[in-house]
């Protein structure tokens, strides 16, 4: 489970990660379908008994230790003060700030290409058209990061992909939406404390 509230000077940033949650800010947004990754980090920091607080960097954030003992690594646990398209500036900024490179960054954010409930966990690659991918890979200058790939499903019917992201989960979504914060955080936590490949093991559904 998660740990303890970390107070680690910046010489311990190795050992550091960053995890940004995609959203859009404001309350008409907070619960939609597209704010899914800032949902998870929202819960892990809960979950950690830790409490948020305002970055220059336009973003909030909340620190803590995974576990105990000087060798734990350290989150920064990030959600955004701007539009999904302009994730890419604040990202830079923290991971500039704490001194985190890409292989240390993991950046939740909702996907439409699997089924709802689905969690998928991969390193680099393309946006696939996800504008808050598309901003943070051009502002770092590289693809090279960790994505926490939650899935949201399509829209039904003809609904337009760009309205169905901005709406609310559905009443039967809802009524596994806690499990499914839990058990995107739980992945974040495998990710940095066994690596890629055993959390695709048990994590990509």
């Amino acid at each position: 489970m998660f740990g303890r509230k970390t107070q680690d000077s910046d010489n311990q940033s190795t050992n550091r990660w960053l995890i940004v949650g995609l959203g859009n800010p404001g309350p008409e947004y907070e619960k939609t379908r597209h704010n899914i990754g800032a949902m998870v980090i929202t819960q892990m920091a809960a979950t950690a008994g830790v409490k948020f607080s305002s970055h220059k960097a336009r973003a909030n954030v909340a620190e803590f230790k995974l576990g105990f003992g000087g060798e734990a690594p350290s989150l920064v646990v990030a959600t955004l003060r701007c539009y999904m398209n302009e994730s890419g500036g604040p990202t830079k900024a923290l991971a500039d700030f704490y001194k985190i490179k890409g292989d240390h960054i993991i950046i939740a954010h909702d996907e439409l290409d699997i089924p709802y409930q689905a969690i998928r966990v991969k390193f680099g690659g393309g946006d696939n058209g996800h504008n808050g991918l598309k901003s943070i890979t051009s502002a770092l200058g590289k693809a090279d990061y960790f994505r926490l790939r939650l899935g949201i499903g399509r829209p039904p019917g003809q609904q337009d992909p760009a309205d169905f992201v901005l709406k609310p989960f559905s009443s039967a979504e809802k009524k596994s939406i806690d499990e499914f914060l839990i058990t995107g955080g739980q992945a974040v936590e495998s990710l940095v404390q066994f690596g890629l490949e055993k959390t695709q093991q048990n994590f990509n559904s």
